[in-house]
């Protein structure tokens, strides 16, 4: 990415932040559902691997169903942003008020164990709305982990909003942050990370709607090094307010206690939590933001044909 086009990005996430935190709330939601909607029509690489990637989680759909679920999913998607730049201005109260926690006892009962939690979720709904409310209804700062992006300008824009919101943040890059994260959780703390999508590409394979696809290790790793409880957490949107789900903690499996044994650990763990994820991923398709490849079929591969090609579906 050249500087100028870089300077270019920085400048209009920077101006979306001021100009849409300042839009009553209905203005601001019917501005990025003609926003989605726009990007939906014109067919882009990433709606086409949006409705690809659906596909799969929804093999039955029809070409008009997937083309459904995929405007629906940049109206999620958009609804996503326009969230996260007027979180910032949110007081507590709208945040508690815009979150519905299901089985919340297995994070607070993690919580009060002292022994460090992981909560792992997928690119579901509103992540950061889920731990803004972490941090104003539980009061329990937590530590993450964001891709670097270009600019590093943006990059620090988005750590700025997230240490706003009462997340320590830390880079993606480097084996710094993996130590950081252990020592958060042998001090009881607790850590979230997105873990759907593997961005060191030597991530763990798993079945995943039934085909191979690779995630991070990273949360199983941490739960094992460390003794935390390890937490699946999966979102939707219901209406105005957005649905979470903390799944039960995940077991480790009984394989011994010799080092050689932990990577088959971390692979069952890693298998588990992504066996939650496709759960609450099947309920709510439409609330899935992955615009990007995702199976290791698809690795390396070119642009995203269009889906009703690809699957053998005809309009």
């Amino acid at each position: 990415m050249s500087e100028a086009r870089e300077l270019l990005t920085d400048s209009l996430y920077g101006l979306g932040w001021a100009a849409v935190k300042r839009l009553p709330e209905p203005a601001a939601a019917a501005l990025g559902r003609g926003i989605a909607d726009t990007a939906w029509q014109r067919r882009g690489k990433g709606v086409l691997r949006l409705e690809s990637n659906l596909a799969r989680v929804v093999p039955d759909a029809t070409p008009g169903r997937l083309a459904e679920l995929s405007r629906a999913g940049m109206r999620s998607y958009l609804r996503y942003w326009m969230e996260s730049f007027r979180l910032p201005a949110w007081s507590p109260e709208r945040i508690r008020r815009g979150v519905d926690v299901h089985d919340a006892h297995h994070l607070t009962e993690g919580i009060e164990a002292g022994r460090g939690v992981v909560l792992a979720l997928p690119h579901l709904a509103n992540w950061d709305l889920a731990g803004a409310w972490v941090t104003t209804h539980l009061g329990t700062p937590f530590t993450t982990v964001a891709e670097r992006l270009k600019p590093e300008s943006l990059y620090d824009r988005f750590v700025a909003y997230r240490e706003s919101l009462g997340m320590e943040v830390l880079p993606h890059e480097g084996g710094a942050a993996f130590g950081t994260l252990a020592r958060r959780l042998r001090a009881g703390g607790l850590v979230c990370l997105v873990a759907d999508r593997d961005l060191s590409a030597s991530g763990t394979e798993v079945t995943f709607f039934g085909e191979t696809a690779r995630m991070p290790s990273g949360p199983a790793l941490l739960a094992l090094q460390t003794g935390a409880r390890l937490l699946p957490v999966t979102l939707w949107y219901d209406g105005p307010v957005m649905g979470a789900r903390v799944h039960p903690p995940l077991e480790v499996p009984a394989l011994g206690d010799r080092r050689e044994k932990a990577r088959e650990k971390a692979r069952e763990m890693t298998q588990a939590m992504a066996d939650a994820f496709a759960a609450g991923i099947a309920a709510h398709p439409e609330d899935w933001h992955m615009l990007q490849r995702m199976w290791t079929a698809d690795l390396g591969a070119g642009p995203a044909p269009e889906p009703g090609r690809e699957r053998g579906l005809r309009s």
